[in-house]
């Protein structure tokens, strides 16, 4: 092949691609969604019907979903957004996997770990790939996200199995989780683990590192929590995690510098 057009081909497919550089922005912003999707769908399962809060998150999923695939290359807000919807529709999911049909936290916790892994093992062998610095085609961003909505979803069901199923409280549950999600951190820049694996099993962790923080920050005092209350923490959270991502769009700190020449 010409040389010239294997590095034009390169270039056009870099260009596109649809996620952010994985940077310490990534790692915060991705944390405090995580938390703001779990209260935030508490905070609207207690006000409102619980089928039309379902039904809401599923129209915002889908809605910011179709956004994102609208556009042909990563732009902050968008990405930001799907995250944030995905927290909260994949917490409404763990959710009524338990409270609507009474499955055991530990039940649906295997039941997305499975999922998972079936949705890795599916796309690997369509790509050969999980790397999320390959997202440049309509069918690796689909199962990225199918793989993003299930984390989110075994997150919760984690978190929630170990905070009130293993009794451990949301804060204990909280510091467990953020230790597991050092272990693959370290793991990559001390002893060279693969750099894919290391990515996506911290990624998993942030959610119930997220989840369970933002839980205990909220809930009331008799319940082991500083009692701060959902609607309030959903409120900070989601004025920290707009400036942190106005921030970004501004800056262009989690954008691949090769891609903006």
């Amino acid at each position: 092949m010409n040389k010239s057009l294997s590095v034009s081909m390169d270039y056009s497919g870099r260009i596109f691609t649809k996620v952010p550089e994985v940077t310490v922005y990534f790692w915060i912003a991705k944390v405090l969604t995580t938390g703001m999707g779990e209260v935030f769908s508490d905070f609207l399962a207690y006000h409102i019907n619980s089928f039309i809060a379902v039904g809401l998150g599923g129209i915002g999923f889908v809605a910011s979903l179709i956004l994102q695939f609208s556009v042909r290359r990563y732009v902050p807000w968008i990405y930001w957004l799907v995250v944030v919807m995905v927290s909260i529709f994949g917490t409404m999911v763990a959710d009524a996997a338990h409270i609507g049909l009474g499955i055991p936290y530990l039940v649906s916790t295997i039941f997305f770990v499975v999922a998972l892994a079936a949705i890795f093992v599916t796309w690997y062998a369509t790509d050969k790939t999980l790397s999320i610095h390959s997202i440049t085609t309509r069918n690796r961003e689909m199962f990225y996200w199918a793989t993003v909505l299930a984390t989110f979803a075994l997150g919760t069901a984690a978190g929630d199995m170990t905070a009130t199923t293993m009794h451990l409280g949301y804060f204990s549950s909280g510091v467990l989780f953020t230790i597991l999600l050092v272990v693959p951190a370290l793991g990559y820049w001390l002893f060279r683990l693969n750099g894919i694996f290391a990515f996506w099993f911290a990624y998993i962790m942030t959610r119930p590192v997220g989840a369970s923080f933002s839980d205990w920050i909220s809930v009331p005092h008799s319940l082991g929590g500083l009692g701060l209350g959902k609607g309030l923490v959903s409120l900070i959270l989601t004025i920290i995690i707009v400036a942190i991502v106005g921030y970004l769009t501004v800056t262009g700190k989690d954008v691949n510098d090769e891609l903006t020449h």
